[in-house]
């Protein structure tokens, strides 16, 4: 069966593959927005170290995050960090955890485990209190986070007075 659309026939095939070819179009839109990645922090090190600590055997984080922490903010997070203001987007943390390792009773650092990132930009992490957060597997880029709102965010919520964020800075 063919259609005239102004002075172009078409069938109704054709029509039909243009209408579902746009919906998937539009799907694929929508689930790379909700899909929102963090950035891998190039040269991180570079940035300001604002807290370290240890996680030790009998912690009820041990499972998941026990080993040494090292955190690191940038320029923007740093200067919301000690004004004790909102964090604006652009803000970056990394949370650099390690193996903890004792030797001649000190605790040293050991291998990377996990690179954490918490990314601030409320548009693009609306449904996450407008931070992302990622994990990068040991020293590489493999992205170990699957659900960022469950893994992360419900932790951070305890946090929601100091903007999402458990560190704070120190004088």
């Amino acid at each position: 069966m063919k259609t005239h659309i102004g002075k172009f026939s078409v069938t109704r095939a054709a029509l039909t593959l243009t209408a579902v070819s746009a919906m998937i179009a539009i799907a694929s839109m929508t689930t790379a927005e909700t899909k929102a990645t963090v950035d891998y922090p190039e040269s991180y090190r570079d940035w300001t170290h604002v807290k370290s600590m240890v996680i030790q055997e009998g912690n009820s984080l041990y499972g998941t995050f026990g080993g040494v922490h090292h955190i690191y903010a940038n320029d923007t997070a740093l200067a919301a960090l000690k004004a004790g203001r909102t964090y604006p987007d652009g803000s970056v943390f990394v949370f650099d955890l390690l193996e903890a390792t004792t030797k001649d009773n000190a605790i040293i650092e050991g291998k990377r485990k996990v690179l954490g990132v918490m990314q601030k930009n409320l548009k693009k992490f609306a449904t996450t209190g407008g931070w992302g957060f990622e994990g990068f597997a040991g020293d590489s880029r493999d992205r170990v986070v699957e659900n960022a709102a469950t893994a992360c965010y419900v932790c951070h919520t305890s946090q929601k007075g100091k903007n999402y964020v458990f560190s704070e800075y120190r004088k």
